[in-house]
């Protein structure tokens, strides 16, 4: 069955807003299936409820991973709720990922309020990440095609452990010399760490909705470039983004010494010989950024951000997709990276 293609574009709020309509209900209805307890600690971190599970109103993420799931179904020619089950298992990889790097990257807060392992312990934390794991291994598992959606589920993830893990270790790494992290290394980390689940949505979303191989891996390859390209964005603002839009303080991955693109890229200029002296809690951030910003820095972070961005949009344009689908995919990719562009 072909999805009606509306006669107006829509928007990538409106992408968005659709398909987390479609995907909501049954993301609450498999949150609801866990243990009374952790399922409250599941819906807190979604930003369904306060601690207690007093419910609110305010909404959560963007939910990009389920949009991308459910237009992988539509690009697919299916209609977009074969796309769902997809859908709420990389939202669930997905919640599980972040309460785990909370915990790993000593994270306080999360969306503007405290984390979930603040709110309720480290211990409870990590258990209900790993009952959101395997609640998005049952989900794809209970579909025709179980076998097939798990093992791309599988895969993803095994990716994005070795990102976070790469990530972890480059803070243990010089700034100079040999042993230095290489924006090279750099790259393979964003699209373990970020691009990988990207990917696997929209695959998985095409797989479920009856693609062929090739269109899901052309799905896969534009949804790894938009997650370098997001990444590259989200340094980028890191630094000199505005924190009344970016709810991070002015400097902040400056002062915690992150080894970000616009960081590494700088110095690989003779002038920013000074740069690893200013970094850290007791750095000079404002003099940092302006120091990261003469050397090329920003201007490499961004020109990076555009080549993936490009590479994804090609993908797009040159994959078999169903022409509503591929033009909202296109709206969405530029939304998400456009911010800093």
């Amino acid at each position: 069955m072909t999805a009606p293609v509306s006669p107006v574009r829509e928007s990538a709020r409106d992408v968005l807003a659709r398909c987390g309509e479609l995907v909501r209900p049954e993301l609450r209805n498999a949150v609801g299936r866990l243990h009374p307890w952790v399922a409250e600690m599941a819906a807190y971190s979604f930003g369904w409820c306060e601690v207690g599970g007093a419910p609110v109103t305010a909404p959560g993420g963007k939910g990009v991973r389920q949009a991308l799931a459910v237009l992988g179904a539509e690009a697919a020619g299916a209609d977009g709720r074969a796309g769902v089950p997809a859908a709420v298992a990389v939202e669930l990889v997905h919640a599980f990922s972040l309460l785990h790097d909370d915990i790993m990257d000593g994270d306080a807060t999360r969306r503007r309020r405290p984390a979930v392992w603040q709110a309720y312990g480290t211990g409870p934390a990590v258990l209900a990440g790993d009952a959101l794991f395997a609640l998005a291994v049952d989900t794809l598992a209970a579909v025709p095609e179980g076998a097939g959606a798990v093992r791309l589920l599988s895969a993803a993830l095994a990716e994005l452990v070795r990102g976070q893990a790469d990530d972890l270790l480059f803070a243990t790494r010089p700034w100079t010399g040999p042993d230095r992290v290489t924006p090279e290394e750099y790259r393979a980390m964003a699209e373990g760490k970020t691009g990988a689940l990207l990917g696997c949505a929209a695959a998985l979303g095409a797989t479920l909705g009856g693609a062929p191989r090739d269109t899901a891996d052309a799905l896969d390859r534009a949804g790894r470039h938009l997650g370098v390209a997001f990444q590259l964005v989200d340094d980028v603002l890191g630094i000199w983004g505005d924190p009344a839009v970016t709810g991070k303080p002015v400097g902040g991955d400056l002062r915690e010494r992150k080894k970000t693109f616009p960081v590494l890229a700088a110095l690989g200029s003779p002038a920013a010989r000074r740069l690893p002296a200013l970094l850290g809690p007791d750095g000079h951030a404002e003099e940092a950024a302006a120091l990261i910003e003469m050397a090329g820095g920003r201007t490499a972070a961004l020109a990076e951000a555009r080549t993936h961005t490009a590479a994804a949009r090609e993908l797009l344009t040159t994959a078999p997709l169903a022409a509503g689908a591929a033009e909202q995919l296109t709206e969405l990719l530029e939304s998400l990276v456009g911010r800093a562009l």
